[in-house]
C-alpha cells in the first residue's frame, strides 16, 4: 500500500471576503475549491480542477471580487459546500485509484484555509468533514526546512518561492504554482521527502492540571462574551481546527462561584495561539466573542490544582463532568445517587461523586458528578431544579478546570480577601459611650430577611449599591442561629430614618444570587426584640414569647493597655456559642487606661438568636482591622489579662493548645487530657470573626502543676492525627 507520502493533493480555497495572510479572520465563507494531484512516486501531475462554491451569504467583499473575478451570479448557480466536498472526495479518490495509489494528503499554502476557514464553517453548519481534512502538508514549512535562508515561514510566498508567477484564472496559477515548487523540492539537489504531516484534534480532551505544571505564556488566550451555560466543550467547537492542550480550557468563576462568561484556553503552540487571536469577535451562536492575550500565570491560577482528592477525581479519563449546586447540607452521597436515579449511573458509584466542603469540613452545598458517557450525563440534567430534600437542585455540564478552580476557592482563598491587612500594634483608648448600637426608637434601621445562606459582607453591599454610603460605621450585622451558621437575616444600621425608609422602598424583594430579599425598616429597639425571638414584618411588631428583658446593646469592653494585644485579637476569641452564658465580670481598672475592641459575637440566652458583627466602609476608627492576627501572639495575650472579659473569673492555670483539626469538640479535648479530671466548661475552643474554628482551644487546669505536667505529657501528642501544640499561659 503506498504511503501518504507518495499522493499529495495540492489544495487551494478563497471565501468571501479576505483572502491570503487574512485568510478566516472575518468569518467570510468558502466560494472557491483548486486542486491538483501530484504522484510524488513518479513525479507526475494529474488534472487541475477548480470549483465554485454556493454560500449562504452571497455578499462578496470588494478585495474578494478584485482577486477572484467571480460574479455573484455565478455562485448562486453553484452547490452548497456540503455537495462540494463530497464531489471533491468522490473525485480525488477514483483519480487517485486510477494512478494505482490507495491513499492521499492534501497539501496546503499555510494552515490557514484548513483551520481557520473549512474546520470552523463546516462546524457551524454541522457538517461532518471526511478524513482526509484531518491531515495536511503545510508547502511553505516543507520548502523552510529546504531553504532555511529564504525568511520566517509566516513570511513566505508563493510569489516570493517561486520567481515568477503565470497568469492564470482565480486559483488555477497559485496551485500550478504549488505543483511547480513541489517538483523542484522533489528533484536534485534537494531530493526533499514529505514527511511532516500536522493534524487535527478530532476532539477536544478534559484533564487535570497541576500548579506545578509550567505552561507557556504564548500558547493562551482568554475568550470573553461566553454564554455563560458554555462547556468546555462548546469552547472548543468555537476554536475548531486549532489543537488545544489536553485539559486546556478553563471557565472563569465570579465572587459568587459561577460563571462571568470568560474562559482561559490553553493551545498546543504559539501558532495555534496567533490563528486564534485572529478569531477575534467571531461568533458562537447570536453572540461575538472577544479573544486577547493572556499568561500561563492566569491559567495556572484558575485551572492549577493541588489536591489529591481532585486529582485522583479527574484520573478518570473521558468522563463527563456535571456540577450540582444548592445541595442540602445534610446531603449523603447515598442521596446524591438515589436523586440521579439509575437511569444516569454515576462512574464507581461514590468515587463518582465529589462534595465541595469548607476546610473545616463543613459541605457548601455543591458537588461534581463523573459520568461515563454523554447519554448518562443528559439524562441528569433533565432534573435541573428538581427536588432533594426541600430544596431544588441545579445541574449543569462543568469542567476539569472548574472543578480545581471551585476547590481552590474554598479551600485555599482567605476567609475576607477584601480587607487590608492588621496595622501595627496601638492602643485605643475606651470610648466613653457605645457608638455602634444604642437603644431606641428611631428607626434608622433596615432588616434583611431570607438572605441566602452563603450570602457573605460583600453580596450585601453589592445588593445595596448606591446605598452603602449611608451605612454607619461598623453597621451591618449578621444573624447566625444557634448552631453558628448564618440564619438568612442580617440588620443594618443607616444613618437616618430617611436613608432607612429609602433602602426599604427600592430594595424590597430585589434579587440577590437568585433568591428575593425583603427589606422592612425597623429600630434598634425592634431589632432586640427580633434578636430574642420576636418576629418583624410590614404588619408590625410581635413580642418574643419569653419574658426577658430587651437585648442590651453591645458595648466595649476594657483590657488593661498592653503593647502586645490588639483590638481586634481580643474580639478573635469572643466565645460564640455558649450554651450556660456566664455573665462577664466587670474591669475594676481604670478606663483611661484600657484597651477598646468591638466583639463580634454576643452572649444571649438560648431563647435569643446568635448574632455577629461585621465592619462596613467606612471603616472607623481606621486603624481597628478584622483580620485574624497569628493565633500564638493573640491567645498569650488573651491568657495575659488578669481578669479578661473573654473569660469567666475561675482559679487555675490556662494551657493553650495549637493546631487542632477544624471539626475537634469539647469531648475531643476532654478525651485528649483524659485523666486530668477536667470538665466541659473548662475547655473554651477559639473561633475566628466569621464563626469558624481556628484550630486553637483554651484549657484550663485546676493548679499550675497541673496545667504543666499536662504541656509536658501530651505536648506533640496526635488529636485525629494532628499533632497537638501545648503551651503554658502564664
Amino acid at each position: 500500500m503506498a504511503s501518504h507520502s507518495d499522493t499529495l493533493v495540492v489544495f487551494f480555497g478563497a471565501t468571501a471576503g479576505a483572502n491570503g495572510g487574512k485568510l478566516g479572520s472575518d468569518e467570510r465563507e468558502l466560494i472557491l475549491l483548486v486542486w491538483q494531484i501530484v504522484d510524488l512516486h513518479e513525479n507526475k501531475v494529474g488534472k487541475l480542477q477548480q470549483t465554485l462554491v454556493q454560500p449562504d451569504s452571497v455578499d462578496l467583499s470588494e478585495q474578494c471580487k478584485e482577486e477572484t473575478g467571480l460574479t455573484v451570479e455565478e455562485l448562486c448557480k453553484a452547490e452548497p459546500l456540503e455537495s462540494v466536498l463530497q464531489q471533491f472526495h468522490q473525485s480525488v479518490s477514483a483519480e487517485v485509484k486510477s494512478l494505482g495509489r490507495s491513499s492521499y494528503t492534501l497539501c496546503v499554502d499555510g494552515p490557514l484555509l484548513i483551520r481557520q476557514v473549512l474546520h470552523p464553517e463546516a462546524s457551524k453548519k454541522n457538517l461532518v468533514l471526511p478524513e482526509c481534512f484531518y491531515t495536511f502538508v503545510d508547502l511553505k514549512k516543507e520548502f523552510h526546512k529546504c531553504c532555511p535562508n529564504a525568511g520566517p515561514v509566516k513570511e513566505l510566498t508563493l510569489s516570493s518561492m517561486l520567481d515568477s508567477v503565470v497568469e492564470q484564472e482565480a486559483g488555477l496559477g497559485e496551485v500550478k504554482n504549488m505543483v511547480l515548487l513541489m517538483l523542484h523540492l522533489l528533484a536534485e539537489p534537494y531530493n526533499h521527502k514529505f514527511s511532516t504531516f500536522e493534524t487535527v484534534n478530532y476532539k477536544f480532551e478534559s484533564g487535570a492540571c497541576s500548579k506545578t505544571e509550567a505552561v507557556d505564556s504564548e500558547t493562551v488566550i482568554r475568550a470573553r462574551g461566553l454564554p455563560w451555560q458554555s462547556s468546555d466543550q462548546d469552547i472548543a467547537r468555537f476554536f475548531k481546527g486549532l489543537n488545544i492542550a489536553k485539559g486546556g480550557v478553563a471557565l472563569c468563576l465570579n465572587a459568587q462561584g459561577r460563571r462571568n462568561g470568560e474562559a482561559l484556553v490553553r493551545f498546543i503552540n504559539s501558532e495555534h495561539r496567533d490563528m486564534a487571536l485572529d478569531r477575534h469577535k467571531h461568533h458562537m451562536g447570536n453572540r461575538y466573542i472577544e479573544v486577547y492575550k493572556a499568561t500561563g500565570e492566569e491559567f495556572l491560577k484558575i485551572a492549577g490544582g493541588t489536591s489529591n482528592e481532585v486529582a485522583q477525581f479527574l484520573s478518570k479519563e473521558n468522563q463527563v463532568i456535571i456540577r450540582m449546586r444548592g445541595l442540602p447540607f445534610t446531603a449523603t452521597p447515598q442521596d446524591v445517587l438515589g436523586f440521579l436515579g439509575p437511569e444516569s449511573p454515576v462512574t464507581d458509584g461514590m468515587e463518582g461523586l465529589l462534595f465541595v466542603k469548607y476546610p473545616d469540613g463543613r459541605p457548601t452545598g455543591d458537588a461534581f458528578v463523573l459520568f461515563a458517557c454523554e447519554e448518562y450525563a443528559q439524562n441528569a440534567l433533565k432534573k435541573h431544579k428538581q427536588i432533594l430534600g426541600k430544596r431544588y437542585i441545579e445541574l449543569f455540564r462543568s469542567t476539569a478546570a472548574e472543578v480545581q478552580q471551585v476547590l481552590n476557592r474554598y479551600m485555599s482563598t482567605p476567609l475576607i480577601s477584601t480587607l487590608p491587612p492588621p496595622p501595627p500594634m496601638v492602643s485605643m483608648p475606651v470610648l466613653a459611650t457605645p457608638p455602634f448600637i444604642t437603644s431606641g426608637s428611631t428607626r434608622d434601621c433596615i432588616r434583611l430577611r431570607g438572605l441566602p445562606y452563603t450570602a457573605a459582607i460583600e453580596d450585601i453591599l453589592e445588593f445595596m449599591g448606591e446605598h452603602t454610603i449611608d451605612i454607619k460605621p461598623h453597621g451591618v450585622h449578621m444573624v447566625l442561629n444557634q448552631q453558628g451558621r448564618p440564619s438568612g437575616d442580617a440588620f443594618i444600621q443607616m444613618k437616618s430614618a430617611d436613608r432607612a425608609f429609602m433602602v426599604a422602598q427600592k430594595c424590597h424583594k430585589k434579587m440577590m444570587k437568585d433568591r428575593y430579599v425583603e427589606v422592612f425598616q425597623c429600630s434598634t429597639e425592634e431589632m432586640s426584640f427580633v434578636l430574642m425571638g420576636g418576629t418583624l414584618n410590614r404588619s408590625g411588631l410581635s413580642p418574643p414569647p419569653c419574658k426577658l428583658p430587651c437585648l442590651s446593646p453591645p458595648t466595649y469592653a476594657a483590657f488593661p493597655a498592653s503593647p502586645a494585644m490588639l483590638p481586634t485579637e481580643a474580639a478573635l476569641y469572643q466565645p460564640p456559642l455558649l450554651a450556660t452564658p456566664r455573665t462577664p465580670q466587670a474591669p475594676t481598672h481604670s478606663p483611661a487606661h484600657a484597651l477598646a475592641y468591638y466583639s463580634p459575637q454576643l452572649y444571649m440566652n438560648m431563647n435569643m438568636s446568635y448574632t455577629t458583627y461585621y465592619p462596613s466602609p467606612p471603616v472607623s476608627p481606621s486603624t481597628v482591622s478584622y483580620f485574624a492576627a497569628p493565633p500564638g501572639s493573640v491567645a498569650a495575650a488573651v491568657a495575659a489579662q488578669p481578669a479578661p472579659a473573654l473569660l469567666p473569673p475561675q482559679p487555675g492555670a490556662l494551657v493553650r493548645m495549637q493546631g487542632l483539626p477544624y471539626n475537634a469538640g469539647v469531648k475531643d479535648i476532654l478525651s485528649f487530657f483524659q485523666g486530668y479530671q477536667l470538665q466541659a466548661d473548662s475547655v473554651l475552643v477559639l473561633y475566628n470573626w466569621s464563626g469558624q474554628r481556628s484550630g486553637e482551644a483554651l484549657v484550663t487546669f485546676p493548679s499550675e502543676k497541673a496545667a504543666r505536667r499536662a504541656v509536658a505529657e501530651c505536648s506533640n501528642l496526635p488529636l485525629s492525627g494532628h499533632p497537638i501544640r501545648l503551651v503554658c499561659c502564664e
